[in-house]
């Protein structure tokens, strides 16, 4: 009998058989992002974050970062962190303001294990074997754990593998300095340039996201030594530390980069002014698995099965009620006029005001440029140019990307990042709080600084291409939470507070 991946229920139950079956690893109940109970029981298909903007490297250029399996410790072997092979990983982009995909990134990854008498997935630089320096040929003997991957675009009926004849590998974790002394080194063999201004990377990096979740999801109770959940000025205009610890510091997370030229996305293959509405992609990203057939023959043949997706941040864990979560993730967001009462009327906004924080009263409609293309991100937009209630990450790529950007974003009057795009210091978490708190409507009016304390990642992005920092070392890294160093220049020995 062929089972549809579903429910909650249905989804644990075949992980289970599959589990005993070999077919695939047992889930890990634990994310950065625990959007959905669907997503809580499937760890590797956890999107934890999309990420669309302009190359500040090559700025006819759009960058699409997509992030999942969450909270990956860097010491836990011995097999790390491979991508799931019974995954299909899909960068989608909308380019006709139809809420529906007109181009489309599909990955896939393939794994081999080449010494398959060694206990560990990576080795080096003992018993003979050489550090792991390269990522095929010399130096990759200790690689045995190894992983490929293809790219395939789709437009309408057509496909092409990007990269096609090449072999793509992906990056593995950063197990520390006996295992692989020259780590960046040999990350950087993970960047491939497919042609075509067409730029490629996968791995494990480490996570660029930023927030006091404890706090946030101990029903709001942020640290007071940060200010409670309104920031003062000071902190609120300091990017350069954090008043809080960040949770995901130290913790490492697969991504997916892919870099093309801004003409190979628009509909008409042609650059544009930030005041045309051809300018504006609506962009999100899915993971998906296969229908099954338990045992006693086991087959993945069968049709795609959508398991999450994602496009603006923090949509699904803030605004979507619980009982509404599975079906989001596993829906098109061409079908979200379903969940347009969240949006209209989002719970966190009376949570706001129950604690004296001025917000609009619904419906809030000013909240509708996150889920249509209107300006202030589609300045050239008419009403019949709107589409449907769609959650998309919208970006202007006539917006050019900014020199100095800042943690904001658009509310700060920086309009190269959030919510048009998303960069990787783009600090979401303040800037959704106070977008729900009614900045858009009235910035004097709906001002109050909500924030937690955390202003920048725990290490900054790199300059160029793949642009997420390296991952931390599974030998000499440390996590920064509440009481640990992470807070420099606030607290005594730069503790991060407790309380």
């Amino acid at each position: 009998m062929r089972l549809i991946r579903r429910s909650p229920r249905l989804r644990a139950a075949l992980t289970l058989v599959a589990s005993a079956a070999m077919l695939i690893p047992p889930p890990v109940v634990a994310s950065s992002h625990r959007e959905a109970p669907i997503t809580a029981l499937d760890q590797k298909a956890d999107i934890t974050d999309w990420y669309v903007f302009r190359s500040p490297q090559r700025p006819d250029n759009v960058v699409m970062v997509l992030n999942v399996d969450p909270f990956l410790e860097p010491s836990n072997g011995p097999n790390y962190f491979p991508f799931d092979p019974g995954v299909l990983y899909e960068m989608k982009v909308d380019n006709n303001r139809d809420g529906v995909e007109d181009i489309t990134f599909q990955f896939r990854f393939q794994t081999e294990i080449r010494a398959p008498g060694v206990f560990t997935g990576l080795v080096g630089g003992i018993a003979g074997i050489p550090p792991i320096t390269a990522l095929d040929g010399a130096g990759s003997e200790g690689l045995n754990l190894r992983q490929t991957y293809t790219i395939t675009m789709k437009t309408g009926t057509t496909s092409r593998e990007l990269g096609r004849g090449r072999s793509l590998y992906a990056v593995p974790t950063n197990v520390g300095p006996r295992t692989m002394p020259s780590y960046e080194a040999l990350r950087s063999q993970g960047v491939y340039s497919l042609g075509g201004g067409i730029y490629s990377f996968a791995g494990t990096v480490a996570d660029p996201f930023f927030i006091d979740l404890g706090a946030a999801f101990d029903s709001l109770n942020f640290r007071q030594a940060a200010g409670g959940g309104v920031l003062s000025d000071a902190i609120d205009a300091d990017p350069s530390r954090n008043y809080a610890p960040n949770t995901l510091a130290g913790f490492n997370v697969n991504t997916i980069v892919l870099e093309v030229p801004i003409a190979m996305l628009t509909s008409d293959k042609a650059m544009h002014a930030a005041t045309e509405k051809e300018a504006v992609l609506g962009t999100y990203a899915t993971t998906s698995r296969q229908t099954i057939t338990v045992l006693p023959n086991p087959d993945t043949t069968g049709a795609w099965t959508q398991v999450q997706r994602m496009g603006n941040p923090l949509i699904n864990e803030l605004i979507i009620g619980t009982g509404s979560k599975d079906k989001f993730s596993t829906d098109d967001p061409k079908n979200d006029s379903q969940f347009a009462a969240f949006v209209l009327d989002p719970l966190l906004a009376g949570i706001f005001k129950s604690i004296g924080v001025p917000v609009p009263n619904a419906p809030r409609t000013d909240l509708l440029p996150l889920v249509q293309y209107r300006a202030p991100i589609c300045p050239g937009c008419s009403a019949s140019d709107y589409g449907p209630v769609a959650d998309l990450l919208r970006i202007n790529v006539g917006i050019p990307p900014t020199a100095n950007p800042h943690r904001l974003g658009a509310i700060a009057g920086d309009l190269g990042g959030f919510p048009n795009g998303r960069r990787l210091n783009d600090d979401v978490v303040d800037i959704a709080a106070r977008v729900v708190a009614g900045i858009l409507v009235n910035p004097s009016l709906y001002a109050t600084k909500i924030g937690d304390g955390v202003n920048m990642p725990a290490v900054q992005p790199t300059a160029t291409f793949p642009f997420l920092a390296p991952a931390y070392s599974g030998r000499n890294s440390a996590h920064g939470g509440p009481g640990l160093p992470g807070c420099p220049s606030f607290a005594p020995n730069g503790l991060c507070p407790v309380q």
